[in-house]
């Protein structure tokens, strides 16, 4: 928005705008959506099945119709075809664990000006969530964002002649995956932590890779890698925002060691110009690295750069790829 733009209309508009934020987490949260994959219903049949309040359960449906997310005819309520493609759980499509991560964010970001002042994440958890709720909503939301941009990513991207790449702190190797299917010569090795096997062999089976793609129990700060120079390819995505300058130098070269002389690195990240006040979702990612990690950050690309060039790569360009939130994919050779 320009400044021209700011009058006291759209400032409360973007200061209320939480309202609606809300509105989509808890239909999500509560299910709504997936209730009503089973065809339309009264708010009372609904207020039955989650053992609701019929006055609470109405607002909710009626804000959610406003919101164009469900229909409302006579006294039913039923989802309109984007909540029935992205907000229906196992819909292949579905976004709401990404939305459950973000809901999980909310009292961070309430308690931004802690952070602000103190330079520290705070201290945050939800009443009745337990640590494992948050890490499925995390480990499948990246999954959900994933699967719709890798396709893309595994395009742009020029693995030719490659042979064996390392998916760097992974994930459920969502990534790795789709560059498999691209590349049918390639096999892949996933490094994450212990806790995230069981999501990322669930995935691996669920695409038949796991003849061609292995999970490796992995703590990218603590642990060296088991095989220096044994692989083509080095992919490190949205890694180096959750650490402090010093430690994403550090990842990038244990990453680097794992190639091979000739061997290609692929970093993928949220990445500022280098005036950092654009794009603005990179920006606004700061501030969540703020609130929730210990010297996290969006870096620019010539930070970005400056990391490859002290780990040893050379050739270091930029690739003609632009993600759906302006991510960005820097290569460069060792």
């Amino acid at each position: 928005m320009t400044e021209s733009s700011w009058n006291p209309g759209t400032l409360l508009r973007l200061s209320g705008s939480y309202w609606q934020v809300c509105t989509l987490h808890t239909g999500v949260k509560l299910e709504i959506f997936t209730l009503l994959s089973k065809g339309p219903a009264s708010a009372r049949d609904l207020c039955h099945a989650m053992k609701g309040d019929l006055r609470g359960v109405v607002a909710l449906l009626d804000a959610l119709s406003a919101m164009e997310l469900l229909e409302k005819k006579d006294s039913l309520y039923a989802n309109t075809p984007a909540a029935e493609a992205f907000l229906v759980k196992d819909a292949p499509a579905y976004v709401g664990y990404m939305i459950l991560h973000h809901h999980f964010l909310m009292d961070s970001w309430n308690r931004m000006s802690e952070s602000v002042l103190s330079g520290k994440p705070v201290d945050s958890s939800l009443d009745g969530v337990t640590e494992e709720a948050e890490r499925e909503s995390f480990l499948m939301g990246m999954f959900n964002i994933a699967s719709a941009t890798a396709p893309g990513v595994a395009k742009a991207l020029d693995l030719s002649g490659c042979r064996r790449l390392l998916d760097f702190g992974g994930g459920p190797g969502t990534f790795a995956i789709h560059f498999c299917m691209e590349n049918k010569d390639l096999t892949a090795d996933v490094y994450d932590l212990p806790t995230t096997r069981p999501f990322a062999e669930k995935i691996i089976a669920r695409y038949g890779l796991e003849g061609r793609m292995a999970f490796k129990d992995f703590n990218f700060h603590t642990d060296s890698v088991a095989e220096p120079e044994a692989f083509d390819a080095v992919w490190i995505s949205h890694i180096l925002h959750g650490e402090n300058p010093e430690d994403a130098q550090r990842l990038v070269v244990k990453a680097m060691s794992a190639l091979k002389p000739g061997g290609r690195i692929f970093i993928h990240d949220f990445i500022l110009e280098d005036l950092r006040t654009a794009p603005l979702f990179a920006a606004l990612f700061s501030i969540n690295m703020l609130v929730a990690t210990d010297g996290g950050q969006s870096y620019s690309e010539s930070e970005i750069r400056e990391m490859l060039e002290n780990a040893g790569a050379s050739e270091i360009r930029r690739l003609p790829y632009k993600g759906p939130t302006e991510s960005g994919i820097l290569m460069g050779i060792k």
